[in-house]
């Protein structure tokens, strides 16, 4: 296709195409391939076939998937192919994990989380998706423990521009499972109607049961007349959401930003407090402030090892060990920043500290812990950010091991993994420094009458 692609085993289908595995001749890399075949004639109707590629060459978000290149090619016969090249997600759709049974609900609120920052995404730049569903969700890196669980929304062929007062044509505007009551009726569906198909997408995730169940037809029309049953087993926090989500009036909906923003809260449930009380433990801040100056002074080239072995790994421009006092940040090691210090409120590594476990957000300038950061708001070339706090043998957190990127991104489980066993080396280290500084101070005691050997 297009003169590059060449086409290998087909990978999905439904009814506006097909998607295939594809080599790129040109860049040697392998891509998908949606393509959607048709009778169109006309330029009108040609011009239909592209709406996909119109919309997804105006979206550029991690949590969608990433359009490369798009083109037509028209048969001897007069059948009008329009071919999509897309990046090619490693992993299945949710759908295909949901035949093997529910997700943990952190699981789901993190799904949940990058979705709905997606769909904001798309809704304020006009867009509406209007087929969220479990098929069109695509996951990568998952694994059957509690590791971050991450999702990309694709298949944008029935998408429209917000506010477009009619939907195309009589056409099939979304999946009878997950339509919304606007969809039933035959309505404009705008930003609400994406954020009610998330929701019973949610539902199927928690509870394993679609929402409304039957044949297409009265599947459609039985949520014309009821919301869907949530049962206590998701908990009040989920029932709340999932009924606010699901509200059959689009305007008492939240919005795709305002979900967002409870998937932040819902991410933390089962994962331990915040230990904000050893943050401010005086015997934290006092062995940061021995130990941080002196580092940072000195250098130490097993921490640049480290720094450096970590920004090759995770494949980051910046990867930094720093010590976080009361007001000070030491950067005592960096790969792509340099070692010095600075102000607590100049860096995030304080947040880091603050928390149990590795402190990662995938978009900085749209995360709601960070986004109002002073860092953040004066870096608008700063997107990605994961921590871990850096423990001594006390248990306190002395400082952090971090990396940065200027793009938006996530880290799969394997990365997260190996930059919680670099943050181990790195602690580990720090300790031995510690260690020799202690012992140094106890050999420059002297007793007033020392022992002598004989």
């Amino acid at each position: 296709m297009g003169g590059r692609y060449r086409l290998q085993e087909r990978i999905g289908s439904g009814s506006m195409g097909s998607v295939h595995r594809a080599v790129d001749q040109l860049l040697g890399r392998e891509v998908a391939v949606k393509l959607i075949a048709s009778l169109a004639r006309t330029e009108e109707e040609r011009s239909r076939n592209e709406a996909e590629a119109k919309v997804l060459s105006q979206l550029n978000h991690h949590s969608l998937i990433t359009l490369f290149d798009a083109g037509t090619e028209v048969s001897p016969s007069g059948t009008s192919i329009v071919w999509l090249a897309m990046e090619l997600v490693q992993g299945s759709d949710l759908s295909r994990r949901l035949s093997k049974g529910t997700l943990p609900p952190r699981q789901v609120a993190y799904l949940a989380y990058d979705l709905a920052i997606g769909l904001d995404y798309m809704h304020r730049g006009g867009i509406v998706h209007r087929d969220i569903k479990p098929a069109n969700i695509l996951l990568f890196d998952y694994r059957e423990d509690e590791t971050r669980l991450r999702a990309k929304l694709t298949d944008f062929g029935v998408a429209q521009m917000a506010g477009d007062p009619s939907p195309q044509g009589d056409e099939f505007t979304g999946t009878a499972g997950f339509m919304s009551p606007e969809q039933v009726r035959s309505e404009p569906a705008g930003p609400p109607s994406d954020v009610y198909s998330l929701g019973l997408v949610l539902l199927r995730c928690l509870t394993g049961e679609r929402a409304f169940p039957g044949m297409a037809v009265e599947s459609a029309l039985a949520r014309l007349f009821r919301g869907p049953v949530i049962p206590d087993s998701v908990g009040p926090e989920w029932a709340g959401v999932l009924e606010a989500m699901t509200a059959l009036e689009p305007g008492d909906r939240p919005s795709a930003h305002e979900v967002s923003e409870v998937m932040q809260d819902l991410t933390r449930a089962g994962r331990g407090r915040r230990s904000t009380e050893a943050f401010e433990d005086p015997d934290r801040v006092r062995a940061a402030e021995e130990l941080g100056p002196t580092v940072e002074a000195e250098g130490d080239p097993a921490l640049d090892r480290i720094t450096a072995l970590t920004s090759r790994l995770l494949g980051v421009p910046v990867a930094a060990v720093s010590i976080v006092g009361a007001d000070r940040v030491w950067t005592v090691s960096g790969s792509g920043t340099r070692r010095g210090s600075a102000a607590a409120q100049e860096s995030l590594c304080p947040v880091t500290v603050r928390e149990d476990t590795p402190f990662i957000v995938d978009d900085v300038q749209h995360d709601l812990r960070t986004a109002a950061d002073p860092l953040v708001v004066a870096s608008p070339g700063f997107g990605f950010y994961a921590g871990v706090p850096l423990r001594n043998a006390e248990g306190l957190a002395l400082g952090t091991l971090c990396v940065m990127d200027r793009a938006a991104r996530s880290l799969t489980g394997d990365q997260e993994a190996t930059l919680r066993d670099l943050a181990a080396l790195a602690a580990d280290i720090l300790q031995l420094r510690q260690d020799v500084r202690d012992a140094r101070d106890t050999a420059g005691y002297v007793p007033a009458e020392p022992a002598v050997a004989d």
